[in-house]
């Protein structure tokens, strides 16, 4: 459990990250707009990669238990979809928190463990409600691929395409 400050910290980093990108941000700039000073957030998470790893982290959990909540109502593929259309912290200009930050961390970086595992439990997910090694594939990909496209065309019309497709 983080202290008050490393909460604001958390809270304005994860912000700053997703809407600006995790290399443009630096640890300075996250420490002014928590209200800290920059020894209050290297004592609070360490390190800057330390910080990113815990933004990711949270990340994942938010969605993970927003996902969670919405397939004990409705247990299908199409609630995959929906919930990458409706989640509040995905923002349709901008895109994947977990694609942007893999295209900005390199492989060894502890937060890259974090995508990996985020993206494993998506398929693992789409693996329980089919039984269809195949089809967990093509729903992984037309997933993420639809994820990415909706970041580079701002509207939802991809993801909507995309859980059409995955229908059929």
């Amino acid at each position: 459990m983080t202290t008050p400050a490393g909460q604001r910290i958390l809270d304005h980093a994860s912000a700053l990250f997703y809407e600006h990108g995790i290399t443009a941000v630096g640890v300075a700039g996250i420490a002014e707009a928590a209200g800290v000073t920059k020894k209050t957030l290297y004592d609070q998470f360490g390190s800057k990669a330390a910080l990113i790893t815990a933004y990711l982290q949270r990340r994942h959990d938010r969605w993970w238990a927003d996902l969670q909540e919405r397939l004990a109502a409705k247990p299908d593929v199409d609630t995959v979809f929906d919930t990458y259309l409706v989640h509040p912290q995905f923002d349709t200009d901008l895109g994947c928190g977990f694609q942007r930050a893999a295209a900005e961390l390199p492989r060894d970086h502890p937060g890259f463990a974090v995508i990996r595992a985020h993206k494993q439990a998506v398929r693992d997910v789409l693996q329980q409600l089919t039984d269809d090694p195949d089809r967990v594939e093509y729903l992984f990909l037309l997933l993420e691929g639809a994820v990415a496209r909706r970041a580079v065309e701002g509207t939802p019309d991809a993801l909507e395409r995309a859980r059409s497709l995955a229908g059929h």
